[in-house]
C-alpha cells in the first residue's frame, strides 16, 4: 500500500465511520474502484481505532462520568441505581452480541462478506430500513392533524432488553454495507428512541467493540501488501477527519432527516449492482492480491 492509498483510505474511514452509510463498505469500494488491493478487515478494524479515539475525545465528559459511576457502583450498592452506573452496564451488555459473533464469523468477515454483490444488497436493504425508521421518528416528532405526538424515549429509558437489541443491530455491521451507526440508529428509532439518544448510545456502544476488534486484528497488520507505517498514517488521518464529522453529525441529527443518507445508500447499491452485472467491476475486485 502506498502513502497516497493510505491517505485516501484514512480520509474515507474518517468521513464515513459515523455516517449511516458504512465505512467498511466504502473502504472496500474505494479500493475496488481505484484498482487497488482490498485493504482487508484487519486494516479496516485498526483504522477504526482512529475514529474511535475521536469518540473518546468528543464524549470524554460522558465517558468519564459513566466509567467513574460504574466503578464506584462495584463497591457502593447505593450507586447501583445511578443512571451513569447503569449506562456502564448497558454498554457492556450491548457489546456482547458483536463480541460473540465477531469471533464466530471471523472467516466470513475476512472472506465472503466482502463480496461486492452482498455489499450492494446490504446498502439498499439497510437504506430502506433507515428510511422507514426515520419516517416513523419524524411522524412522532411532528404529529398528525388528528393524533397526539408520541413522546419518544431518551437514554434514561434504556433497559437491558433494549440494550441487547441495540447490540444485535450493531453486530449486523460485521457485514460491510450495513453500517454500525446506521443499524444501531435504525434499531433505536424503531424502538421509539429520539435521533439524538439513538446516535449517542450507538457511538458509546461502539467504543469497546471497535477497540477490541482493532486490538484483535493487530497481529494481522503488516501482512500482505499493507504495512505498518501506512496503516498508522491512515489511522491518524481517520482520527482527525472523524472528529470533525462526529461534531457535525451530532448537530445535524437534531434538526435534519436521515433521508439524504437513505437516498445515497440506495443509489450507490443500485450503481454497484449495475457495475457488477455488466462485468464492469468484478464482485471480488482486489481480493486476489494477498
Amino acid at each position: 500500500m502506498s502513502w497516497f492509498e493510505s491517505f485516501i483510505l484514512g480520509l474515507v474511514q474518517g468521513l464515513t465511520e459515523f455516517l449511516p452509510i458504512s465505512s467498511s463498505a466504502h473502504l472496500r469500494l474505494t479500493a475496488a474502484f481505484a484498482g487497488w488491493h482490498d485493504p482487508g478487515a484487519a486494516f479496516t478494524a485498526i483504522t477504526q481505532i482512529g475514529t474511535e479515539a475521536a469518540v473518546l475525545i468528543y464524549f470524554r465528559k460522558d465517558i468519564a462520568r459513566i466509567v467513574s459511576a460504574w466503578c464506584r457502583s462495584l463497591v457502593d450498592k447505593s450507586m447501583r441505581g445511578d443512571h451513569d452506573a447503569q449506562m456502564g452496564w448497558l454498554v457492556i451488555v450491548g457489546s456482547i452480541p458483536i463480541g460473540v459473533l465477531g469471533v464466530t464469523l471471523k472467516d466470513q468477515i475476512d472472506g465472503p462478506f466482502r463480496d461486492l454483490r452482498l455489499i450492494a444488497v446490504t446498502l439498499i436493504v439497510m437504506g430502506v430500513v433507515l428510511g422507514v425508521a426515520d419516517r416513523l421518528a419524524a411522524r412522532d416528532e411532528t404529529g398528525g392533524k388528528h393524533r397526539a405526538i408520541r413522546e419518544r424515549k431518551s437514554l434514561r429509558d434504556l433497559s437491558v432488553k433494549d440494550g441487547l437489541i441495540f447490540g444485535l443491530c450493531q453486530a449486523m455491521a460485521l457485514v460491510p454495507g450495513v453500517s454500525r451507526s446506521g443499524a444501531t440508529i435504525s434499531g433505536g428509532l424503531l424502538m421509539g428512541y429520539t435521533r439524538e439518544a439513538a446516535a449517542r448510545y450507538s457511538f458509546l456502544l461502539a467504543i469497546p467493540a471497535v477497540l477490541a476488534s482493532g486490538a484483535f486484528e493487530l497481529k494481522d497488520a503488516g501482512e500482505g501488501h499493507v504495512a505498518w507505517p501506512p496503516t498508522i498514517f491512515a489511522t491518524v488521518i481517520a482520527f482527525i477527519v472523524g472528529y470533525a464529522v462526529i461534531a457535525w453529525f451530532m448537530k445535524f441529527i437534531t434538526t435534519k432527516s436521515f433521508m439524504p443518507f437513505v437516498i445515497y445508500r440506495i443509489l450507490l447499491g443500485i450503481a454497484l449492482f449495475v457495475l457488477v452485472g455488466t462485468d464492469t467491476l468484478s464482485p471480488h475486485a482486489g481480493e486476489s492480491a494477498g
